[in-house]
């Protein structure tokens, strides 16, 4: 069967080699042991080419057609990896990392603003002359999260986002612990959003990386200035940042999208994540059910280390006693769900809604082939081995399914595997032997 490709809206390239590798720590710690040691090897262009080869044929062997890639904060590192996406046909946003805030390590930052700016316009420059009609790549500004830029390198991003008319990535409200570095730095903002929105960094072309822990006011923020928000759900149960409440930010009009999270999250497959999204949705809507009454609001930040943002008081939320079983119910995501944040949810959110994401006369032929093997209850297992066969095929139909349960069972079972086949624009780049 055909199906609409995957769309990620949040993977880190650089990170390939360490997924899997999450140790005890959460997102900070995380960072400095094993992110920042990693990425910081990749000014060498060999190591480089190597990990970004390896991490878009991968993107591209679970189908993805699209990714929005942060790289390192090495210009040349960054531009070869734009032009491995290009060879290889796939259609990318390629961010170098801007960090210039002494709260990076020393040996993996920006040596100031400026220079920031000036290695961040370099890589703008390199990728329109590889692609000057944004075909398949295009820049996107990149501010790794808050903590990491100093105001003055936040606001000339975001004035170079508006010189250039170009998407804007970046992190939000992910853990805890980072809301609170947020609130410690940024003391004259009310909260991790606006902070963004006060650097010009909060727009339609803007996506949020997590997005776990928004405030209500947040989330109207981000509604307002049509902000989308990429939901980890890999990564955030990893890395233990989180439930995201997908359900809630949906019904408040924000757009929502899926990414990897890679080396956050342990693979480069969006079904991975889309399935991931609905565990998540169900075990969220499980803790609701169970949870205790609570004497204080359930805001988030209340309960964050130092109390970030406390000059700010905390709109209430309904307790989640206070919800109905349909409530609970609600809260869940549907396989249908799922699949529609990876592809239609995605292409929004990269704001390609218009080119891919679904099968419409008039769009880019991104898709791909699946196949699913086939028995029944009466059929003897086969001896044969080979792409055909069950043994070689981890989503299996017996007979009994309709259409609904056979999306179910790919998203659950599948992987790679079921993937023959890949177009991007109608171009073949990818095919199962």
């Amino acid at each position: 069967m055909f199906k609409d490709t995957p769309t990620y809206t949040h993977i880190h390239a650089c990170q390939y080699p360490n997924s899997g590798i999450f140790g005890e720590s959460t997102l900070l710690c995380w960072l400095e042991k094993y992110t920042f040691p990693l990425e910081s090897s990749l000014y060498d262009p060999s190591k480089a080419k190597n990990v970004y080869s390896r991490c878009v044929a991968a993107t591209l062997r679970h189908g993805t057609t699209t990714a929005a890639y942060y790289a390192t904060r090495d210009a040349p590192s960054t531009n070869i990896l734009a032009k491995i996406c290009l060879e290889a046909g796939q259609r990318a946003f390629i961010g170098r990392c801007n960090m210039d805030s002494e709260s990076n390590p020393e040996t993996y930052r920006d040596a100031s603003s400026t220079a920031a700016i000036k290695d961040t316009q370099k890589t703008i420059t390199e990728i329109k002359r590889m692609d000057p009609d944004r075909t398949l790549i295009c820049p996107i500004i990149t501010p790794r999260y808050a903590p990491s830029c100093t105001s003055t390198l936040l606001a000339a991003l975001g004035t170079l986002a508006h010189k250039e008319s170009l998407p804007i990535q970046t992190h939000i409200s992910e853990n805890p612990d980072e809301i609170a570095l947020v609130a410690k730095l940024f003391p004259d903002y009310d909260s991790y959003a606006a902070v963004y929105d006060g650097h010009r960094l909060l727009t339609p072309r803007t996506v949020l990386g997590h997005g776990v822990h928004l405030s209500p006011a947040e989330r109207a923020l981000i509604k307002q200035k049509g902000a989308k928000i990429s939901h980890c759900p890999v990564s955030n149960s990893c890395i233990s940042s989180g439930l995201c409440p997908v359900r809630q930010l949906l019904d408040e009009g924000i757009e929502v999208g899926l990414g990897t999270d890679v080396s956050g999250g342990y693979s480069p497959s969006v079904l991975a994540a889309a399935r991931e999204a609905a565990i998540v949705s169900r075990l969220l809507s499980s803790v609701q059910r169970d949870s205790k009454p609570s004497k204080k609001p359930h805001h988030i930040t209340s309960d964050l280390p130092d109390n970030p943002f406390s000059k700010i008081p905390p709109v209430p939320e309904p307790s989640p006693l206070h919800k109905t079983n349909e409530d609970h119910q609600r809260t869940r995501l549907t396989v249908e769900e799922c699949l529609h944040l990876a592809t239609v949810g995605g292409a929004r959110c990269l704001g390609l809604e218009h080119k891919i994401g679904a099968f419409e006369v008039g769009m880019e032929w991104d898709a791909q082939l699946v196949h699913l093997s086939s028995t029944s209850l009466t059929e003897e297992p086969s001896t044969t081995t080979g792409a055909d066969h069950d043994e070689d095929n981890p989503a299996t139909l017996w007979g009994r399914e309709n259409w609904s349960e056979k999306m179910a069972k790919w998203m659950f079972c599948g992987d790679d595997r079921n993937t023959r086949s890949v177009w991007v624009r109608g171009r073949l780049v990818h095919q199962r032997d």
